[in-house]
C-alpha cells in the first residue's frame, strides 16, 4: 500500500474566513468528562463511506476546508488551563483538518479500509492541544470507472457522536461534488439546552432518583458484566474493531418480522448481545445483564438540535436482562424496548449527564479513582450503539455511495461495544473491544454469535 499526500507546503488550503463564527467556551460536563477519558487513552468516534466513481484529492481536500469552514467544532482546540480553571475550546483559524490521502496498490484493497482503522485510527491520538479535533483519511484503489474512494473521518468524541460522524461525510461528499452545504451556527453546550424539567437545580432531582433506582436495581439484581480474560491497565488500554453486517434481504425481513410483534430493532440487537455474552460465559438461568444503549436527545433538546450540527449528543440508559436460554428472544426484546420507552420518557438521557456533572472528575487527577471504581464495579461495560436508519444517500452527484457507517473508540469507558446503524440498505453492525480485556479469538466468536442470533430468528420469523 503505497501513500501519495494531498496536502503540500505549497498546496496547503486557506484557513476558514476571518469573519467565520468562532467557539469560545469552556467544555461542559459531559464534554470535559470524554476529554479527560481521552487523556487516558483514545476515544474517537469514526466514520466511513465509499463512493465510487472519479474524483480528484484536490476536489476531496478542497471540499474538506470548505466543511472545516461551516462548522465552528471543526476549528477549535482545547486548552486545559492552570489550577482552579476549567478547560475551555479555544478557536484555531490556521490550522486545516489534516488529510493523508493514501493510494492503494494492495490486492486486498477493498478490505484496506477496515485494517486502517483497526490498526490506526480508534487508537489514533487527535492533537486537542494544537486542534482541530479531527483528522480526515481517504484511501483511493484505481480501477475501471474512476476506482473507488472510502472517506474517513476521526473526531474526538468531544465534539461527536455516530449521527455526527455520518451526517460530516454526507456533507464532505456534497461539497466534494459541488452540492450546496449550508453553514452552522454557535451553539450553546447540550446541557443549557435541555428541557426546563431537567435544566439547572430543577434536574437535580430527577438526576438523584434515577440514582436511587440504578442503585436498588443493582443490589437487587447483582447484574452481571463482560467478565475481563485479563487485567490490563488503563494507560495501555487499545480498541481492537471487527466489521459485521446484514444484507438488505435480512434487514427488511427483520424489520418486517419486529413491526409485526411490536418491538424494535434495537430491542432484538440488544437482546441477542445480551444472549451472545451469556452463553459465551455459560452463564446461569437467571443472570441478569446490564447492558447500555447510547440514546440519541438531538430530537428532545430546546430548541432541538439538527442532525448536521456538530456535537455529542447522546447518554447511555442502561437496561437489565434476565438470561434464560430457553426463553424465546422476541419476549426480551420486546420487554428491553418497553423499559428503554419508559426510562426515555422519565429523561434518563437527561439524568444521566447530570449526575456526571455532579459526580464525574473535574481533572485527571481525580478520574483515576473514578475510572478505577468504573471497571471494577460499574454498571455497564457493554452496550449497543444504535443511530437506526440513517438517510445517506446511494447517490451524491456522480458518484454512487455504499457502506456508511461509524465505529467508536473505548478508552476506558467499555470493554465490549456495538456501533449500529442501516444505510445504503443494508444493517452494519459494527463491533469493538478492548485488546486484551477480551481476547481476539473471543470477541470475533462473540460477534459472530451476535449475527448468527439474528439471522436465526429472522429465518424462523419468515
Amino acid at each position: 500500500m503505497s501513500t501519495t499526500p494531498t496536502t503540500s507546503p505549497d498546496s496547503a488550503p486557506p484557513a476558514p474566513p476571518a469573519s467565520a463564527p468562532e467557539v469560545r467556551r469552556e467544555l461542559s460536563p459531559l464534554e470535559r468528562w470524554y476529554w479527560i477519558a481521552d487523556r487516558i487513552a483514545p476515544l474517537n468516534v469514526v466514520g466511513r463511506v465509499r463512493l465510487h466513481g472519479p474524483v480528484t484529492g484536490a476536489a476531496l481536500r478542497s471540499a474538506l476546508t470548505a466543511l472545516q469552514a461551516r462548522h465552528p467544532l471543526l476549528r477549535v482546540a482545547i486548552e486545559p488551563g492552570g489550577p482552579g480553571e476549567e478547560p475551555r475550546f479555544t478557536p484555531v483559524v490556521d490550522r486545516p483538518i489534516p488529510l493523508d490521502h493514501r493510494v492503494l496498490d494492495d490486492p486486498a484493497a477493498g478490505d484496506a479500509w477496515q485494517r486502517v482503522i483497526d490498526r490506526e485510527l480508534v487508537n489514533g491520538r487527535v492533537d486537542w492541544r494544537a486542534g482541530p479535533l479531527a483528522t480526515a483519511t481517504v484511501l483511493t484503489s484505481p480501477g475501471p470507472d474512476g476506482g473507488t474512494h472510502d472517506l474517513i473521518l476521526s473526531l474526538l468524541h468531544v465534539i461527536a457522536d455516530g449521527t455526527t460522524v455520518i451526517s460530516l461525510l454526507r456533507q464532505w461528499a456534497e461539497l466534494a461534488a459541488g452540492l450546496p452545504v449550508g453553514a452552522r451556527a454557535v451553539l450553546p453546550p447540550a446541557e443549557d439546552l435541555f428541557p426546563a424539567g431537567h435544566r439547572g437545580t430543577a434536574g437535580e432531582a430527577p438526576a438523584r432518583a434515577k440514582a436511587d433506582r440504578d442503585e436498588a436495581d443493582l443490589l437487587r439484581l447483582a447484574p452481571r458484566r463482560v467478565d475481563a480474560d485479563e487485567a490490563v491497565p488503563f494507560e495501555r488500554r487499545r480498541t481492537r474493531f471487527l466489521h459485521r453486517a446484514l444484507d438488505g434481504a435480512a434487514l427488511e425481513s427483520l424489520a418486517r418480522a419486529c413491526r409485526a410483534r411490536g418491538v424494535t430493532v434495537h430491542g432484538v440487537l440488544t437482546a441477542a448481545m445480551v444472549h451472545a455474552v451469556a452463553t459465551d460465559a455459560g452463564a446461569a438461568d437467571g443472570t441478569w445483564y446490564s447492558i447500555g444503549s447510547p440514546v440519541d436527545f438531538r430530537g428532545d433538546l430546546e430548541p432541538a438540535v439538527d442532525p448536521d450540527d456538530v456535537g455529542s449528543y447522546v447518554a447511555t440508559i442502561p437496561s437489565l436482562v434476565e438470561h434464560a436460554a430457553a426463553r424465546p428472544l422476541w419476549e426480551t426484546a420486546r420487554e428491553i424496548s418497553t423499559d428503554l420507552r419508559a426510562r426515555k420518557a422519565r429523561g434518563e438521557q437527561f439524568s444521566m449527564i447530570r449526575l456526571i456533572g455532579l459526580s464525574g472528575p473535574r481533572n485527571l487527577a481525580e478520574a483515576m479513582p473514578f475510572v478505577r471504581h468504573l471497571d471494577e464495579k460499574g454498571p455497564i461495560n457493554f452496550c449497543v450503539s444504535n443511530i437506526g436508519r440513517f438517510p445517506f444517500p446511494d447517490e451524491v452527484g456522480p458518484w454512487r455511495a455504499t457502506g456508511a457507517q461509524f465505529v467508536a473508540s473505548l478508552s476506558v469507558v467499555g470493554t465490549f461495544v456495538a456501533t449500529v446503524n442501516s444505510s445504503h440498505h443494508q444493517l452494519v453492525w459494527n463491533f469493538t473491544y478492548a485488546e486484551g480485556t477480551v481476547a481476539d479469538e473471543r470477541a470475533a466468536r462473540l460477534a459472530d454469535r451476535c449475527v448468527e442470533t439474528v439471522l436465526a430468528l429472522v429465518r424462523a420469523a419468515d
